[in-house]
């Protein structure tokens, strides 16, 4: 007898991601001591978030290609400089609204800047790509290898600080990219290794997001519903707008710009390595991996309508096909996108 249980979590948006992480978290509100009861290697499944992160990001790097074309790598940069840029006006707006510190009373409790940077910066690549497999252009596809750098903490922790909240020491702010770099290393001196970590990517999704959920408190989640929709909504209106117009300034037809106004489902995992780094932002993680958790199913829900609904209205302009990205950079078999767990476009189930 089979049970289709991994097609299952992809028909969730963000699924491989969301689904175990509340499945922690209500592991954790039933039995809280589970992990200590356990111990060794099972103990370790429910707190070992931030080594599993480690290896998955040096995967994601593994994929990333510096033979970008002059022109994917413009569009890619653009895209990837303005999706940064709003994050990090907001991280300083809110930042002296707000400080470190999350709101604790009132419909807003839980919002923090750390939740709106973290569910600001990082772009949804198999939503991307899907979505440019059918509405955009072979470059706007192949502008996702750019992108891709959004992955991690990094530009989070450079935004903090840029907005004047507790900063980070130089050794881990290079810390938190390094796994990324190494793997960005690896692949592009040996294609085989591309081929063989970012194929293992997906895999380390589900653990990592598990034992991120073990960390929360499904009480909280509770009280972040509403408040984690209205932000997933402002991370499509807000970003969208403004890459809507980055890539129209850019010779797009805004297609594009809005397929990226979402937030990857890795974005969830940044809450709880900020606070490893620092505890000024240990009493916003929780609250923020909730709302980044929500946002990353809102906006898969909303960017592709908007997506569809602009494509509609603006005519995609026909140009030669072009490489997106070294085809060693794809898993040798289908699977999910490692950052979401959203089906990639030549992965659509018949």
């Amino acid at each position: 007898m089979q049970i289709p249980i991994k097609r299952s979590l992809e028909r969730v948006p963000g699924g491989l991601m969301v689904v175990p992480l509340f499945l922690g978290a209500i592991l954790h509100t039933l039995f809280p001591n589970t992990a200590t009861f356990f111990g060794s290697f099972t103990g370790a499944l429910f707190n070992g978030a931030l080594p599993i992160l480690a290896v998955f990001f040096v995967c994601m790097g593994a994929g990333i290609d510096f033979r970008a074309t002059p022109a994917i790598a413009r569009k890619g940069g653009v895209l990837l400089a303005t999706k940064v840029g709003v994050a990090a006006i907001l991280g300083v707006v809110f930042g002296h609204l707000l400080g470190e510190a999350p709101i604790t009373a009132g419909a807003f409790a839980g919002l923090s800047t750390l939740a709106i940077v973290a569910a600001m910066n990082d772009t949804n690549g198999g939503l991307y790509l899907a979505l440019m497999g059918q509405f955009g252009r072979p470059k706007d596809a192949g502008a996702y290898a750019i992108m891709s750098l959004e992955s991690g903490p990094f530009l989070t922790m450079v935004t903090l600080g840029l907005a004047g909240l507790s900063a980070f020491p130089w050794p881990t702010l290079v810390g938190s990219i390094l796994p990324l770099v190494i793997g960005m290393v690896l692949g592009n001196l040996d294609r085989d290794m591309r081929a063989f970590l970012s194929g293992a990517a997906p895999v380390m999704i589900p653990f990592f997001a598990f034992a991120l959920g073990f960390g929360l408190d499904l009480a909280k989640i509770w009280q972040a519903g509403l408040l984690g929709i209205g932000l997933g909504a402002a991370v499509v209106a807000v970003t969208g707008a403004a890459l809507f117009v980055a890539d129209r300034l850019t010779g797009g037809n805004g297609v594009a710009g809005v397929a990226a106004a979402s937030t990857a489902g890795n974005a969830a995992a940044v809450p709880a390595i900020i606070a490893a780094a620092n505890p000024a932002y240990a009493e916003a993680a929780g609250p923020a991996t909730v709302l980044v958790a929500a946002s990353v199913v809102v906006t898969a829900l909303l960017v592709p309508l908007l997506t569809a609904f602009v494509a509609a209205r603006i005519p995609r302009e026909a140009e030669p096909s072009e490489p997106l990205l070294d085809p060693a950079a794809r898993p040798a078999t289908p699977g999910p996108d490692r950052s979401t767990g959203a089906l990639r476009p030549g992965n659509r189930r018949r």
